[in-house]
């Protein structure tokens, strides 16, 4: 791959990170009105959180998002 190629892939990959880490953040503050950024990587600490489907649903894009970042980035794609 060229490396404009290797940089548009990292760069779409980070915007869809931070776009899915609002979406995590405000489905978190439906359940939790006064949950934060942080909040939402430690949700163990809410079991209404930790229980919520729809939220571990969107935690589970956003693992998913970050996967492929590390694996992409692992291979220097």
């Amino acid at each position: 791959m060229t490396r404009n190629l290797e940089e548009s892939m990292d760069l779409l990959l980070e915007e869809m990170i931070q776009s899915q880490q609002k979406t995590l953040l405000q489905c978190a503050r439906r359940i939790v009105p006064y949950a934060t950024s942080d909040d939402i990587l430690q949700p163990n600490d809410f079991p209404a959180l930790e229980n919520h489907p729809y939220f571990r649903y969107e935690e589970g894009l956003l693992a998913g998002l970050l996967s492929a970042q590390m694996a992409i980035r692992a291979k220097g794609l």
